[in-house]
This record gives structure tokens, sequence and C-alpha cells, in this order.
């Protein structure tokens, strides 16, 4: 990214993503850091994070020690990652392992009080949208990250890794977004796989079909038009 953000771009955001692995980290860190440039207090925050090294201040994730490098408030580990588990899998499964269940109330209480420190929060979500976190609740349906996006109330900005497949992914989210009540911002191309000759054609098509503003792409993948 650069300092010319796109307007949209310029508020607090849950960044989503169409699968785990197509860098939503990468994009949550690069935002904080431009966002940072700009002189406000900015912090990122991962409210669920999969995966996790022991350390001599306990269990601590990688994505979110990224996230709070990329930032520029200070905040306590337990606010950033307020549900930090070991096992590197789905949510639901890790803390199946760990022992523990996944409330959201605590997530939104870490969230209330980065709010107090900060003038932006970039909230980076774990694996898909509707990666489960949980039991399933009184409607027979597993607890996801949607849950959490929702409780937290943030404009949505969509990950999408640009490779084959991505197409039926991008615009299966795109929906779920919307209908979970949540505005989507945009969507930021991101072509994670080098070797995928159709990248500019899956761009286009995706401009066309997700009825979101395209925020930003990898530079080396050429926008529509250009």
């Amino acid at each position: 990214m650069n300092s010319e953000l796109h307007p949209a771009l310029r508020q607090s955001l849950f960044v989503a993503g169409t699968d785990t692995g197509v860098g939503k980290t990468t994009v949550a860190v690069a935002l904080l850091r431009d966002l940072a440039r700009t002189g406000l207090r900015v912090a990122g925050m991962k409210p669920v994070a999969a995966g996790a090294t022991m350390t001599a201040n306990g269990w601590r994730n990688e994505d979110a020690l990224d996230l709070a490098a990329a930032g520029n408030v200070a905040l306590p580990y337990e606010w950033l990652n307020p549900c930090c588990l070991p096992t590197a899998t789905s949510p639901h499964l890790a803390a199946l392992d760990a022992g523990i269940s996944i409330e959201i109330p605590p997530i939104v209480a870490a969230f209330e009080q980065i709010k107090t420190r900060s003038d932006l929060i970039i909230v980076e979500g774990a694996g898909g949208w509707l990666a489960p976190i949980g039991s399933p609740g009184a409607n027979g349906e597993l607890q996801s990250m949607q849950d959490v996006a929702v409780a937290l109330g943030l404009p949505v900005v969509l990950v999408v890794g640009i490779r084959l497949g991505c197409l039926n992914h991008a615009l299966l989210t795109a929906a779920a977004i919307r209908q979970s009540g949540l505005p989507l911002a945009g969507w930021i191309a991101n072509p994670i796989d080098p070797h995928f000759a159709d990248a500019r054609r899956y761009i286009n098509s995706l401009v066309e079909g997700l009825a979101a503003p395209l925020l930003w792409n990898a530079p080396h993948v050429i926008l529509p038009g250009q």
C-alpha cells in the first residue's frame, strides 16, 4: 500500500478473508503502517488466534505480534489478542484442545478498551468469514467469526486470494457479509499464486461481480483498464 489510501480504508475496519492463507495479516499490517504515518493513533487487534508459541510472557501468536508491531499504540497483549489458542487448527477445535470456550463478550470488552487509546482499530479475523469458533447456539448454527465481526460492528474489508477457485469463494463471502447486516467497505486483491496466469481476468470478473470497490491490489497485478 501507499500513502494515497482509498477513503474507505481510512476508518476502523474488520479485515476478513475468503479463506485461510489469503494474506489477511499482510494486508492488515500494511494498512496499519500506512495509517500510522498519517499521525493518527492506530492499533491492531486479533480477537481469536489459533496457533501460538509459549514464551516467558505466556502464549503468543505471530500474526497478533505483527499487528502490534505495525501499529503505534502500546497495548496489553490480552487486549490485542484476547483469545490466544496454542493449536494451529480451526478455532473451535483449538478451543476444544485447550479446554476452553471462545466467548464474544470478553472480545468486545477488549475492543472497547483499545478504543480508549486509539483513533482507528484494524481488526483481523481468523480463517474465513464463517470459520467456526464455538458450539452450536440455540438456532443450531455454529458460532463463527461472523458473530465476532457483528458484535464489533465494523465495516468489512474482504481480502481475496487470487487463485483458481477464488471467484466462488469471494462471491459467497461477500453475500454472507451483506446478509450479516455489516457494510462491505470494499475488497483487496492479493495474488497469492504467482504462477496463476488468469489473475488479471479474475480481478476483472470480481470488479464486475462483487458490487463493491476494489480498494487495493498488489503492485505487479495490472488493474482493469491499465
